[in-house]
């Protein structure tokens, strides 16, 4: 016989997405810094122009932070929280000094193409188990995601 959280869902199914959520969490995380240290570092003529876009894109990355902990949380696990266990699960590596805007950019878009994944992952997991909350989370990034990657490599093109 199975188990249910707090909210209705089966326990050991949902352990499996506070699992993905966690590892999700963890490059969330990494994009965030690396989009913050772009933000701080970048340098050339465009400079005006990417020194704002990594602002929206950092505040936009700590928002999901901030709310796929607090999903964790609804589901009845506990998100991680030290950046020794965030190096540790992220699939995105930290990035260092890096002041080109290109290169920037570039390695942006390999975040984002990481998220894109994973998400695409934790949503058809949270379907199966009729996560209805966490997959519209997911579809929603996911939606937003493809077109800010449409427009940053409309940008390096």
């Amino acid at each position: 016989m199975s188990q249910v959280n707090a909210i209705g869902l089966d326990t050991q199914d949902t352990q499996r997405v506070i699992e993905q959520l966690n590892r999700l969490l963890s490059c969330y995380q990494i994009q965030y810094m690396n989009a913050r240290g772009f933000h701080w570092n970048i340098k050339g003529r465009d400079f005006f122009e990417l020194h704002v876009k990594f602002e929206e894109i950092y505040n936009l990355l700590l928002e999901k932070v901030d709310e796929i902990a607090e999903r964790i949380l609804t589901l009845g696990g506990e998100p991680l929280h030290a950046f020794s266990d965030y190096i540790e699960l992220s699939q995105i590596n930290e990035a260092k000094n890096i002041s080109d805007g290109g290169k920037a950019v570039e390695n942006l878009l390999d975040g984002y193409a990481t998220l894109i994944k994973m998400q695409r992952k934790v949503l058809s997991e949270a379907g199966d188990n009729d996560d209805e909350g966490t997959a519209a989370l997911m579809s929603d990034y996911i939606k937003e995601q493809e077109k800010l990657v449409w427009m940053l490599k409309a940008y390096i093109d």
